[in-house]
């Protein structure tokens, strides 16, 4: 077990990181934009779970295991040198993203049809799950970016397009299953 009782190191100071295989990168390394958008994503979640009911919460909870996940999964990179390891690294699976489908599946048959597009609020809840689903994008954008640059898992990026979409159904399901959404009034303010 990981003891994590000293905040600091000052390894940082020079304006570089660790990745998970002990190479060292400079801080604004498009692969630590990419996991440290997920990590924010993460921070957003744990704002929306304070106004969640109990089976959000517990989805929630969830969804932010697998973002620790992929975190984790993008901090090691090499995917290829992963057999050659003493200790293979965490990697996110496909049936991570098959869950937030059902989920998103379930969740979709309970809400009417969108006739247009609705505008981040409505509750609370709502609105904190609209800013998670926008901040999932940005991660989803860091991360394809980095794997055109270097390997990616591509179950992460499938599991991050994913978790917008389950966002912006569950943000519905929080606005009385879409009966409180805002929708948009195109060119309403026009004059």
């Amino acid at each position: 077990m990981v003891v994590l009782n000293k905040i600091y190191t000052k390894t940082g100071d020079d304006g570089e990181t660790a990745l998970g295989n002990g190479a060292r990168v400079a801080k604004h390394s498009m692969r630590v934009t990419a996991y440290g958008t997920t990590d924010e994503l993460n921070a957003v979640v744990g704002l929306a779970r304070l106004h969640a009911d109990e089976t959000l919460d517990t989805q929630l909870s969830r969804i932010q295991n697998d973002l620790f996940d992929i975190g984790a999964d993008l901090c090691t990179p090499d995917m290829e040198k992963d057999a050659e390891r003493e200790y293979p690294p965490l990697r996110v699976s496909n049936a991570q993203t098959a869950r937030l489908e059902s989920e998103i599946d379930a969740m979709i048959a309970r809400l009417e049809p969108l006739r247009s597009f609705i505008l981040p609020g409505g509750s609370a809840a709502a609105a904190y799950l609209h800013q998670c689903r926008t901040v999932a994008r940005r991660a989803e954008r860091h991360v394809v970016q980095l794997a055109t640059m270097e390997s990616v898992n591509p179950a992460a990026v499938k599991y991050l397009n994913r978790l917008s979409d389950w966002f912006f159904a569950a943000s519905r399901i929080a606005n009385d299953d879409g009966k409180a959404d805002v929708l948009w009034v195109p060119g309403a303010n026009r004059e």
